[in-house]
């Protein structure tokens, strides 16, 4: 199993900007992020593969997911944040498939919180 910790997490004023990372145990061919809002479900936020990058549609444009393999890091760069981005956000770690359903999804970090407030 993949152990994956995310930090970056943090209280921040609409408008404002977040970088979260993820650092994984080992390699993985997919990495991603999800978010939980209070009382919502999990959904996807972006992934990433091979470099190439792909995001919820209604997050396009401000943000961004990258990663250094090297360091085994999955980045989010969160900007113009908006007080509907609050959320616990998750990484995750496929082995398989590379989407935004959170059931190709094997392994998960913690979670880090983040609040918007407006």
């Amino acid at each position: 199993q993949v152990q994956l910790v995310e930090s970056g997490g943090g209280s921040v004023q609409a408008g404002g900007s977040l970088r979260l990372s993820c650092v994984a145990s080992e390699f993985v061919w997919c990495m991603a992020w999800f978010r939980q809002a209070p009382g919502k479900e999990r959904d996807g936020v972006a992934y990433i593969y091979d470099g190439r990058p792909d995001y919820a549609d209604s997050l396009k444009g401000r943000f961004t997911i990258s990663r250094d393999n090297a360091k085994n890091t999955v980045y989010l760069q969160m900007n113009s944040l908006k007080p509907e981005d609050t959320a616990v956000y998750y990484c995750a770690a496929s082995h398989e498939f590379c989407s935004l359903v959170e059931q190709h999804y094997q392994d998960w970090g913690q979670g880090t919180q983040v609040t918007v407030s407006s």
